[in-house]
């Protein structure tokens, strides 16, 4: 059988006297290992390798001891004695000798096992080199490939870093992405300080590790002895690169922080436009120093901080101001309306983006009118910014005004979108407009562009109101639509009222029914208590999120406790129409039967006559009468006519004939009390009558 090392090596059988030029060519020495002497014979350029002359060497391995030190010959025995038992035919070892310069040097041997037809080991044949400049080039490519790497990861961080902060909107928004696990923490730090510079001072606003809050320095003076003030007044960076030097420099701060285990440090000015806007510590634990790379990285990752920062500072200044323009906007104070219960409530969008887009167009109000009745508006200006709250604040004033007046609902509607029309703005506006008589219960509403409100009723059941609508203000104007058709409902003692602005409703992936259905579960549900139901629901807008406002306003009627009207009744008498006059005067004289107005029956219809006469008479237009009944701690009968003049009636004396000029006083001797009211381009004039109890 042939030998088992034949292949692996064709040497002649007395190599190495005759070496192989190739070897000699690339330095390495050649050897041969007789396992059954123990003789090792090496030629010269083996000699050369272990820095031994020909004479030094007497062919016994163990010569070789004086230069390889132990633990390497130790772990070389190793590597030979395992390829010996475990049938290897070859080995390869890297370990160093020691030269008679006292140095050490990395060589390398190769050794070819030859085994008799038994596979017993009997000869090693190898060859053996210096490989220190083949280690030292490695090592070089290694540390260079570590480096490599750690550039690239030092890159990696900054990337992802400066990526996030471009989202960062607010100054917390900043810190919690130094804070994040990508970033600046992953460059080494054990935490982040950071201080905003205000007004000749630095204010604290990320304070490092928790529990590590150092007292007095939470607004300290850009002229104190602290890492922070120096690299606001240098406007440079500050690198502490060992605890003694910490000590050293910052006395009074050190012992403060010494449980921290803090080894280095480096303080980064902030500045932007060659102004420092704040200041940032980075705190290491487990380093000491920082090279020149490590240097510039963090000197340029300072000033894309900057940018971030001064970014988020402007948008929470331009924050607050919007935020202030639209709480102006909005009213102050909602007043308190006899008869109801009221709860009003706004959550901004929060939306991505632009500074600003945090606000928007969505409002809500309630206004006192004569009479007992109050309207109550819920509308939306389209956008997000500054300009849709300010036209929001605009169409506010405008609705109070023109529904103060007198106007009825569709009159406030129609005038509102031409105000919106004529304004210099590129917006349109839905809105519902509700005028609510509290003492009857009746509602009139209009709607422009605007979703439907709804009602709850006293058993706990939520339903849909059906408004008949129009154009949204301001389209309604360009497109010469100005109808607005009144729909009206009653709304019964413990009923409530809900107003609301899209944002309430609409869901991503769901249509507009759907989200009114959903928003009906909820008020089905919800408490009794309109402010309590209005925190709910806007809880639920909260939890939900999206990217709209959310007005929202609820009126409850009060119950029967309350003075409230049981009846009423209306009719209109156009001029020159004897039929309707004589209709009016029927109603009023059954009414006052009916509703047991006792011995004041002929007051009622003879002022109740006086006043739709003096209507018809002196004005060129027709007359409303209504007669309302009210129930409570009194009984009293009120009768109301409304036409369309603005001249108010005065008292005149009677003339010659001594007929006319006596109605007002005859108003005035006969009722309790009495009054006027603007209603839009005309007016009303009521009185009321204090009606025995007829039981």
């Amino acid at each position: 059988m042939a030998d088992r090392g034949a292949s692996a090596l064709s040497l002649p059988d007395d190599w190495p006297a005759h070496p192989d030029p190739i070897l000699v060519l690339n330095r390495m020495g050649s050897f041969d290992w007789d396992l059954d002497t123990g003789l090792m014979q090496m030629d010269a350029q083996a000699h050369e390798v272990f820095d031994m002359r020909a004479d030094e060497y007497d062919d016994h391995p163990e010569t070789l001891a004086k230069r390889v030190p132990p633990d390497e010959s130790r772990r070389l025995d190793t590597a030979v004695s395992q390829a010996l038992k475990d049938g290897s035919e070859n080995y390869g070892a890297y370990f160093r000798i020691r030269r008679r310069d006292g140095t050490l040097r990395w060589t390398h041997t190769q050794g070819y096992i030859r085994r008799d037809g038994t596979g017993r080991p009997r000869r090693i044949i190898g060859i053996i080199r210096d490989a220190t400049q083949e280690l030292g080039e490695s090592a070089a490519r290694r540390d260079q490939a570590a480096q490599d790497e750690a550039r690239r990861w030092q890159t990696s961080v900054v990337e992802l870093t400066t990526a996030a902060l471009a989202h960062a909107r607010t100054v917390q928004d900043v810190i919690d992405v130094l804070k994040d696990t990508h970033g600046l923490v992953h460059l080494g730090a054990t935490s982040l300080v950071m201080g905003l510079v205000e007004a000749g001072r630095i204010r604290l606003v990320a304070e490092g590790p928790e529990d590590s809050f150092v007292p007095g320095t939470r607004v300290t003076r850009i002229d104190e002895p602290y890492p922070m003030s120096e690299a606001v007044r240098t406007l440079g960076p500050c690198f502490i690169e060992s605890p003694q030097e910490f000590a050293e420099r910052y006395p009074i701060l050190w012992p403060h922080i010494t449980d921290l285990d803090i080894t280095s440090a480096a303080y980064l000015p902030l500045i932007v436009q060659a102004r420092p806007i704040g200041v940032m510590g980075l705190l290491y634990s487990d380093r000491y120093g920082f090279t020149s790379e490590e240097r510039n990285i963090l000197v340029a990752l300072g000033s894309s901080i900057a940018q971030s920062l001064q970014r988020a500072m402007f948008y929470e200044q331009e924050m607050d101001l919007a935020q202030g323009l639209q709480q102006a906007m909005l009213p102050r104070t909602i007043p308190s309306v006899p008869g109801a219960d009221v709860a009003v409530r706004y959550r901004a969008a929060t939306l991505g983006g632009s500074v600003g887009r945090d606000i928007g167009g969505d409002w809500y109000d309630l206004i006192p009118l004569p009479g007992g009745r109050v309207g109550a508006v819920i509308g939306d200006v389209q956008g997000h910014d500054t300009h849709a709250a300010s036209v929001m604040g605009q169409l506010r004033i405008v609705l109070r005004a023109y529904a103060a007046e007198g106007h009825p609902p569709a009159t406030v509607m129609a005038r509102a979108s031409v105000f919106l029309h004529e304004l210099d703005t590129d917006r349109s506006a839905t809105c519902l407009y509700a005028e609510a008589d509290l003492s009857t219960g009746v509602l009139q509403m209009v709607r422009a562009g605007h979703i439907d409100p709804l009602v709850r009723h006293t058993d706990g059941s939520c339903r849909r109101v059906t408004v008949p609508g129009g154009l949204p203000l301001g389209l309604s104007a360009e497109f010469g639509r100005l109808d607005y058709p009144v729909g009206t409902i009653e709304l019964d003692p413990g009923e409530t009222l809900l107003l609301c602005t899209d944002g309430l409703v609409e869901q991503p992936g769901a249509d507009l029914d759907d989200g009114m259905r959903t928003l009906g579960a909820l008020v089905a549900t919800g408490p009794d208590d309109v402010r309590d139901l209005a925190e709910r629901l806007i809880d639920v807008a909260d939890e939900r999120g999206g990217d709209d406002d959310v007005a929202l306003l609820l009126l409850r009627r009060r119950g029967p406790e309350h003075p409230q009207s049981g009846r009423r009744l209306q009719r209109h008498v156009a001029p020159g129409d004897p039929g309707a006059l004589t209709e009016a005067r029927h109603m009023i004289r059954t009414a006052v039967a009916t509703w047991g107005a006792g011995e004041r029956a002929d007051e009622i219809e003879l002022v109740a006559d006086e006043l739709i006469t003096n209507a018809l008479m002196h004005t060129e237009g027709s007359a409303v009468v209504t007669l309302r009944a009210f129930t409570g701690a009194e009984r009293r009968l009120r009768v109301e006519v409304e036409d369309s003049s603005s001249a108010l009636p005065r008292r005149r004396e009677a003339g010659d004939s001594g007929v006319s000029g006596r109605g007002l006083l005859l108003v005035e001797l006969l009722t309790d009390v009495w009054g006027v009211e603007a209603r839009g381009g005309g007016k009303a004039v009521w009185c009321e009558f204090v009606v025995p109890d007829s039981g």
